[in-house]
């Protein structure tokens, strides 16, 4: 199938724009020669790096001609995701071996959960852990004893994170290693009524909890289709995991064979294996462009139009909401999973899963085909499932050539709507991002009187009171990265779900996030620029006139210019409890806005000439004698 004229354009035109960036970012990793780094350590710094090995692992990196994985690993034993990743250094280790190779965890990375600090003071540090994980990852290979390198990552920022310092060291080649979703709980339909019932006051808290704990019930990624799970099919469409990795169950024999063979190909396409793959050439235009394709295509995270901003940035790629607008016209949706739906992400494997979707769109001409990934040539590959053979022997085959349940899962030719989840929304009040994966037609537009907060938990007081006005547009502002760090906002959304389940016309805008949770309610999220940076959402009035259209792409505050310009914006609000939070007000100062990724370090590529001389200089000891 060729491809889709709309596509090339669009792809075109972020080459265009990237150009002289991505330029500057291949001449910096292509500086770095393809040799083991160590081989460049002095003999003191080399015996610091295998002091605690086994004596054959020694061996092996005494002479720098075996591959050393680098493995960045982001385990804790809290987060139900994160939590089989404890004895995947000992697997990886063993296979590595077996392959005639070492690996070495080379660090660990913070990995905070935003189900645990959604709606508490905690979640301001959120999003910014992003580029703290970013910068954890830089240190943990600062070391130049790798070869290649193993990512060990699921959830919300942590994944963008990893990728994002990945790209610092992108002469290495990279495998991100899954650890796939918990068995399904209660539906997370059954979920939701709850929390909207006891949202309403029709429920216990006992009655709440023991629900919450029969839907996150087992080690795994949590079921429904939010940032974490959106995280795992992105990496599939880059070609940046195996295929069919991503929602393989934790702890069964396939999930086993899957870890053993990423770490076979992390060796085989290390700087000493026969198939070199540099992350940073992998991911070009091209493949971010798949990636917002899958992402929109799914109907996933709300969260990936900053994430993956910020991605495509730490590999010399400028993209902005334009162009995820522009594709969203062009994709059609064709996945159904909760929020969107009521399917979760294991109906939706069982369905056909991630390799369905890319072969649908591949067909369409909607998928770059011709690109590379850490299994080989061509994008392909990532339609076929993995299995088991009889003797338990990992292989891929074909996988289903209809769906196994078309109120999950559709073909392009029977999408279930025309255009992909995002919409860009514009006016006078900025530019905004509505996720209508979950909405019906008729809820896509209101015009309304705004409530105007400044705390997500206001809402809630104010309908105890009983002074919400029949129909409302909810403006939550000061939520923004330079303000607070744009915690997510979830605990708006089931008291919306509940008012409009009353017959009640409610949306939301703010300069905060909602994430890939959001659901059913109109929303308006990432407001730029945010109310903290002079945007107009500061001067918005209680019962002011707020029109939200999401099918003609308008936000407006229906308000005449010269009153607006008569009045002063609200004074942001005195900032909540601490606990953690004046560690990130550098990153709150130097936050770019949301379009632009919402990033607090910097990833512009240097000129690494110099440094590449001095790599290939002689090294010396510390008493002077060469290693």
């Amino acid at each position: 199938m060729s491809i889709h004229p709309h596509l090339e354009a669009i792809t075109r035109r972020i080459c265009e724009r990237s150009a002289p960036l991505r330029q500057r970012y291949l001449a910096a990793i292509d500086a770095v020669p393809r040799e083991p780094a160590r081989k460049h350590l002095s003999c003191g710094n080399l015996a610091h790096g295998f002091a605690a090995s086994d004596a054959d692992s020694k061996t092996r990196l005494k002479g720098t001609i075996a591959p050393n994985l680098g493995i960045v690993s982001a385990y804790n034993d809290m987060l139900s995701a994160h939590q089989p990743f404890e004895g995947y250094p000992a697997l990886i280790r063993q296979a590595a071996r077996a392959a005639g190779a070492t690996a070495q965890v080379a660090g660990g990375v913070p990995a905070m959960c935003d189900g645990i600090t959604q709606g508490q003071a905690g979640m301001e540090l959120s999003l910014f852990s992003r580029d703290v994980i970013a910068q954890a990852t830089a240190v943990a290979l600062s070391h130049a004893m790798f070869d290649s390198t193993v990512y060990l990552g699921v959830c919300d920022k942590i994944v963008p994170g990893m990728l994002i310092g990945a790209l610092s060291f992108g002469h290495l080649p990279a495998v991100f290693v899954p650890a796939g979703p918990m068995p399904s709980g209660i539906s997370n339909q059954a979920k939701a009524k709850v929390r909207e019932r006891y949202a309403a006051g029709e429920a216990s808290k006992a009655e709440l909890l023991a629900a919450e704990a029969a839907s996150y019930h087992a080690p795994g990624t949590c079921t429904f289709y939010g940032t974490a799970n959106s995280n795992q099919l992105l990496l599939e469409a880059m070609g940046l995991m195996l295929p069919g990795a991503a929602f393989v169950n934790p702890g069964t024999p396939l999930r086993e064979a899957l870890t053993r063979a990423a770490t076979l190909r992390a060796v085989e396409i290390s700087t000493l294996g026969n198939d070199y793959c540099p992350l940073g050439q992998l991911v070009d235009e091209r493949a971010i462009v798949n990636a917002l394709v899958v992402l929109l295509a799914t109907g996933g995270s709300t969260n990936h139009s900053i994430h993956w901003v910020a991605v495509a940035r730490a590999a010399g790629i400028v993209i902005d909401w334009d162009d995820i607008h522009d594709l969203s016209e062009i994709t059609p949706l064709l996945v159904r999973m909760y929020p969107n739906g009521d399917a979760d992400v294991n109906r939706f494997e069982a369905a056909g899963g991630i390799g369905f979707v890319i072969r649908e769109l591949l067909d369409a001409g909607l998928l770059h085909e011709d690109v590379r990934t850490v299994f080989g040539a061509g994008l392909r590959n990532y339609t076929r499932k993995p299995k088991l053979d009889g003797a338990g022997r990992l292989h891929w085959a074909e996988g289903l050539a209809a769906s196994g349940e078309r109120d999950v899962l559709r073909g392009a030719r029977d999408a279930f709507e025309p255009h992909g989840g995002l919409r860009l929304v514009q006016g006078n009040l900025g530019r905004a991002l509505v996720k209508i994966a979950a909405l019906k037609p008729e809820l896509r537009r209101i015009e309304a009187p705004a409530v105007v907060i400044h705390d997500q938990h206001e809402l809630a007081r104010r309908h105890s009171a009983g002074t919400l006005p029949q129909d409302f547009i909810a403006v939550l502002r000061f939520q923004g990265p330079h303000a607070n760090g744009m915690p997510e906002l979830h605990s708006l959304t089931p008291l919306l779900g509940h008012l409009q389940n009353q017959g009640r016309r409610v949306a939301l805008v703010t300069d905060g996030r909602l994430s890939g949770a959001s659901g059913k309610t109109l929303s308006a999220i990432h407001l730029t620029p945010e109310a903290a940076r002079g945007g107009l959402l500061a001067k918005v009035h209680e019962g002011d006139s707020v029109l939200l259209d999401a099918e003609a792409g308008v936000l407006s505050l229906e308000v005449d210019a010269a009153t607006l310009a008569a009045r002063a914006p609200a004074p942001r609000p005195p900032g909540g409890c601490d606990v953690g939070r004046r560690l990130f007000g550098h990153s709150r100062a130097q936050a770019l806005d949301a379009e632009h990724g919402a990033l607090s370090i910097s990833l512009e590529p240097e000129d690494c000439s110099h440094d590449a001389d001095a790599l290939r200089a002689p090294a010396a000891s510390a008493s002077g004698a060469h290693a």
